[in-house]
Parts: C-alpha cells; structure tokens; sequence
C-alpha cells in the first residue's frame, strides 16, 4: 500500500522529467532555455532540479506521502474560497474556470485575446493529451513504472539523485548521436523506435 501511495505521488514529476527532453515545442522546452531548439544535460538538470524542489513541499530532499498529501491540502484550500471546509459547485466551478482561464493565456503566446492553430497545437501538447499524468490510461503506467525504477533503494521515498538518475538515463538514450543535446529529431527517432517495438510485441 505504501508502495502505491509513493508511485501516486511522484509520478506526475517523473512524467514531467521524461517530457523535459522527450517533447521539443511542447512543454519540454521550458528545458530549452538558449533556444537553440535542443535539451542539453544542463538545462535538462536544471528543469529537474526546479520541479523537484516545487514538488517537495516540506523540503526533506526526498518525494514521499507527506508531500503528496500536502499537495492534496493546498489544492483543496484554494477550492474552498471561503474557508469553510468544504467545495461548493460553484466553488468547484470556478476553480476550473480560473484553471482554463490560466492555461488560455499562456497559449495566447502574443497576447490578442485569440488562439492561432500554431499556439492551439502547442497548448495541446502541453497539456499531453486525455491520459496525461496520473489520469490513468498509458501515461499513467508510464509513469508508475518509472518511479518503481527511480526507488532504486526500496526506501519507498524518491531522492533528488534517484529522479535525476532516470531522467539522464532518458536522456541518454534520446541523445543518438551523444553530443549531450537532445534535438526534436533524435526524439521524434526514439518514439518511432518504441511504437515499433510495441508493435513487434503485440503482433
């Protein structure tokens, strides 16, 4: 049970550390900080090391249930607007609306109130599609198996050195041709590789 507990908790990081150098012009290239349109190691680490501290709410070092259900509080308490224990419909309502309201202005990239297709394609993939994160679906197994590979210790806690091991780990073997950067291409080459394995297996 505490197994499961920890997987639910790290997950959504450890997806987001495998999007940081897997999805060149989506989310991943905040990584991209020169914008040169590659992921170098540095920036890679750096991504990481910036999400991990935000999803380490009580500063230990290590990814565990306390955080995650620390995350659960401060999520409920910005739901329940006016403090009084519980989510109304309306609360809930807006809380969606401030949400969606949000991820709109990011996108509007040049700011004119509207969406081009160029900056619809680009929320969309930030946002990964129906199965994104701890939704379920394939995301969501992804995801488990890699915090069951980052809890290399069996500690049942993920450290900062376990996360960035298996992110470098992907980076690794995104970077083909290992001139420390992964580009759009080397990722575009390891997603055709591992649909085509999937297919070899299930046929």
């Amino acid at each position: 049970m505490k197994k499961t507990i920890l997987i639910a908790s790290a997950s959504a990081l450890l997806m987001a550390g495998g999007i940081a150098i897997a999805a060149p012009g989506g989310k991943g290239m905040k990584a991209d900080t020169d914008g040169d349109g590659a992921v170098s190691r540095a920036e890679l680490t750096a991504s990481v090391e910036k999400r991990f501290a935000k999803m380490d709410i009580n500063n230990d070092g290590q990814l565990s249930k306390a955080d995650r259900e620390a995350r659960k509080a401060a999520r409920f308490a910005k739901m329940d607007a006016n403090g009084d224990g519980g989510v109304s419909q309306s609360e809930m309502d807006a809380f969606r609306a401030e949400r969606k309201a949000t991820r709109f202005a990011r996108a509007d990239v040049n700011g004119d109130g509207k969406l081009s297709a160029d900056e619809m394609q680009k929320m969309r993939g930030k946002r990964g599609g129906k199965h994104h994160g701890m939704r379920g679906g394939k995301g969501g197994h992804r995801a488990m198996g890699m915090m069951k590979r980052a809890d290399v210790n069996g500690d049942q806690m993920v450290s900062k050195d376990e996360f960035l091991a298996v992110a470098m780990a992907r980076f690794d073997k995104a970077d083909a041709n290992g001139d420390g950067k992964v580009t759009k291409e080397e990722r575009r080459a390891q997603r055709a590789e591992r649909r085509a394995g999937k297919n070899k297996r299930g046929g």
